[in-house]
């Protein structure tokens, strides 16, 4: 699809605001901001995926999402469904799988004989060990270019849209 330009003089000209000043219609910036975010997410996934796989691993990007939380300690299906941003069936399959390759184990809640807690075995975590290098990797292939004030100040601004976006009260 070809890009089709618009001749504008000053008096035509949208008035200069966030928007404009990255180029951009005011009027359709909401809708390319959500198109930047979509394919901001959809270029990790894929450079992950690609990370993943030089690397000789059959890893989804949720499965590398839930080693990562698992990493960090035991968890119930529960978190990782939210870590994750997947459905109860869909967190089951995932563990399935994962539990198949041996990289992790569901075990009894002590505290209700109900839940299920999953945790790492060993083999998950070496697993992690290696992974979690594809995932720096990436980190740096999305970041290079930017100095450490650059990178904190757009970690920052991120996190500020996200809780803007998930406030109750706008």
């Amino acid at each position: 699809m070809k890009n089709k330009m618009h001749v504008m003089n000053d008096a035509t000209k949208p008035p200069k605001d966030a928007a404009d000043s990255l180029g951009q219609d005011p009027s359709r910036s909401g809708s390319q901001l959500g198109l930047l975010f979509k394919q901001v997410r959809d270029a990790m996934w894929a450079r992950m995926a690609h990370e993943l796989s030089l690397a000789g691993h059959e890893l989804t990007f949720s499965q590398y999402i839930a080693l990562k939380r698992l990493s960090e300690g035991e968890a119930s299906a529960t978190e990782l469904a939210r870590a994750t941003e997947l459905n109860p069936g869909a967190i089951t399959r995932l563990l399935d799988r994962l539990e198949e390759k041996g990289f992790t184990q569901r075990i009894a809640d002590p505290e209700d004989r109900r839940a299920l807690r999953v945790t790492l075995t060993e083999a998950g975590r070496l697993i992690w060990a290696d992974i979690h290098r594809c995932g720096l990797r990436v980190r740096a292939c999305a970041l290079e270019g930017m100095s450490d004030e650059e990178q904190q100040r757009l970690l920052r601004q991120l996190a500020q849209v996200r809780d803007n976006l998930n406030r109750e009260d706008v």
